[in-house]
């Protein structure tokens, strides 16, 4: 007790002491605004837009350009979606600055708006990040690639030089910023090792062949082999899959995760990380305190009862223990639904791929346009959020199964009421037994007695034809009033099982925990439904192997025109202007059609 009340004492002295920093994040996330917004006009500028517009008559240097700059695509299978993981990643210190400090921008304005602050303060901190993405996306890979170098390596800079200079924090105490930040840097190493990677490879393509390398197209490679592999023939032999294919997962090379589920997974175990850390602060404290009130009280007199504190410390070690152990089951429980939740998003998109809808509910077999819109923005979010309060949740019904165990079973035994125990335990599970003899000789009853014979011997059931009715009101006559006490029990047990599944799935946003008919209520699996269906409309392989045939064909057609007026301008030695052009066929329809001059828009 006396080592620990120790480090209770030296923790709230290191969190008493401060340390002043020169290079704080807050103040280099407002100086960050300026180059963030630099290299937004600058990757705008290179950016060409799809089409020409008037202003590119008027001015040709334009050439298409000055676009818009998009950050990232969460609906597209990206090759750099793992790199966009990474870079939330990298934002997590932002984001922490954001709600863990109380960050305002605007400290002037009064609390009664203080919300608009804090949406002030996010769309800050968005605009900071937003290079992260953007250079990474960017079509203009080379300037991309040194912009975001640059950029990232200035935050990866001033957040080492800080934690060097002021490692411990006031909330954790000793090397809190390491404990939050080391996430984020590792994230950022990785985005800058990705940005040399692009500027090595995109350099040297143009080193080889002299011409910049567009990556855009509307059917990716796995998706093509998806279509090539549903016109094959199915083989006639199954290929024989391994034991991790079996049981584990089987690995799909015509599947791969779009950038949002990328992103969300890596950001939401970094997001769990932090959690818990904050989580062992807040145990340790209310542990202190607990150790602090019990050391005061054993300074007391000796005529005061100093054995009412021997319940509390025992209860304050078995909680300890408990705490200690649920910690790694509940974080494995949560990690093992971020991977699992990858599982279900592949099944059901393939499901839906091959028209089966049977999965879904009756409520949810179609969709509205507008909720699988709004579905698309507020997955990422609310799975993380979901992830987090099921993680809260399930670590505390852990803690209270574990205290109930030790104190139902291990201490009775480890304080010698062992006989006691195993008394109690046998009455309990006879009780229990009994009651599921019941129910098992009820069924084996109705089977043997109640039912008329199998119709065929390899009939696997009795058909449900009644046999002995005068015997069988008599059974149901009796066996009412002892199925109220079971009925009971039942109740309870049923109770009991609802309350443990809905608190042990409610991280599980891929399926609702309410009971049928009830799932719209379920607004996270309204909103897992909506974000597949949009993901099955805009990203079906065969969809889009359809959409790039035709613009392959129409582009060739569009190829074949330019050649032929490039040979008739040849021929004609002449050009004509594409106003020109259009004045003649107004012109012409008029001529056609006189009746259609009375119907034009007049000047």
């Amino acid at each position: 007790m006396m080592p620990f009340l120790e480090a209770c004492q030296s923790q709230n002295k290191t969190c008493n002491e401060t340390c002043t920093s020169p290079t704080d994040l807050e103040p280099f996330l407002h100086y960050s605004l300026l180059p963030s917004i630099a290299i937004i006009v600058v990757l705008s500028c290179l950016e060409k837009r799809a089409r020409r517009n008037v202003i590119d008559e008027k001015c040709h240097l334009l050439n298409r350009r000055c676009g818009v700059v998009i950050p990232l695509d969460l609906m597209g299978v990206s090759s750099s979606r793992w790199a966009m993981g990474f870079a939330f990643g990298a934002t997590a210190n932002k984001v922490m600055i954001l709600f863990a400090d109380g960050y305002f921008p605007l400290r002037v304005l009064p609390q009664w708006i203080k919300a608009i602050a804090i949406l002030i303060g996010a769309t800050e901190v968005g605009l900071s990040s937003y290079p992260f993405f953007a250079c990474l996306s960017t079509n203009v890979q080379i300037t991309g690639a040194t912009l975001g170098f640059l950029y990232t390596g200035a935050w990866f800079v001033v957040i080492v030089v800080q934690i060097g200079q002021c490692p411990h924090g006031q909330i954790l105490g000793d090397y809190e910023k390491i404990i939050f930040y080391w996430p984020s840097l590792v994230c950022q190493l990785f985005l800058l090792g990705k940005f040399i990677h692009m500027l090595i490879k995109v350099s040297w393509a143009q080193l080889q062949t002299g011409l910049t390398t567009d990556n855009t197209t509307l059917l990716e490679t796995h998706q093509a082999h998806y279509v090539q592999q549903l016109l094959r023939k199915p083989p006639l032999q199954k290929p024989q899959k391994s034991w991790i294919q079996q049981n584990i997962y089987e690995w799909d090379p015509y599947f791969q995760f779009p950038s949002r589920m990328i992103s969300t997974m890596v950001l939401a175990i970094i997001c769990l990380y932090m959690f818990v850390v904050i989580e062992c602060y807040v145990y340790k404290l209310v542990s202190c305190t607990l150790v602090i009130l019990m050391s005061n009280s054993e300074m007391l007199p000796a005529s005061s009862n100093v054995s009412d504190v021997q319940p509390l410390k025992e209860f304050i070690e078995v909680v300890k223990g408990v705490w200690i152990f649920t910690v790694g089951s509940a974080c494995l429980t949560s990690v093992s639904y971020v991977f699992h939740i990858l599982v279900c998003y592949r099944k059901h998109i393939k499901r839906l791929r091959a028209g089966q809808k049977q999965f879904l509910p009756v409520l949810f077999s179609k969709v509205s346009s507008s909720q699988s819109v709004v579905a698309i923005a507020r997955y990422s979010g609310w799975q993380i959020a979901y992830l987090l309060w099921g993680y809260l949740i399930i670590h505390i019904m852990q803690c209270l199964f574990g205290v109930m165990f030790i104190y139902g079973l291990v201490l009775p035994i480890k304080k010698g009421q062992g006989i006691e125990m195993a008394k109690s335990l046998g009455t309990g599970i006879f009780t229990l037994a009994v009651v599921i003899g019941i129910l098992v000789l009820q069924m084996k009853t109705a089977s043997r007695f109640f039912l008329q014979p199998k119709i065929l011997p390899d009939d696997k059931e009795k058909p449900l034809a009644l046999d002995n009715r005068k015997a069988f009101h008599n059974f149901n006559y009796f066996l009412f009033f002892s199925n109220v006490m079971l009925g009971l029990s039942a109740c309870l047990f049923r109770l009991l099982c609802s309350g443990i599944m809905g608190a042990w799935l409610i991280a599980r946003i891929d399926r609702t925990i309410m009971p049928k008919g009830y799932e719209v209520a379920d607004m996270g699996y309204k909103t897992w439904i909506g974000m597949l269906f949009m993901d099955h409309y805009h990203t079906n392989p065969i969809l889009l192997c359809f959409g790039h045939l035709l613009a392959v064909k129409s582009r060739e057609n569009q190829q074949q025109k330019d050649t032929y007026s490039c040979h008739v301008d040849q021929l004609t030695d002449f050009r004509v202007s594409k106003k020109a052009r259009t004045r003649w066929l107004l012109l012409y329809t008029l001529l056609k059609n006189p009746c259609l001059s009375a119907l034009r828009k007049p000047r």
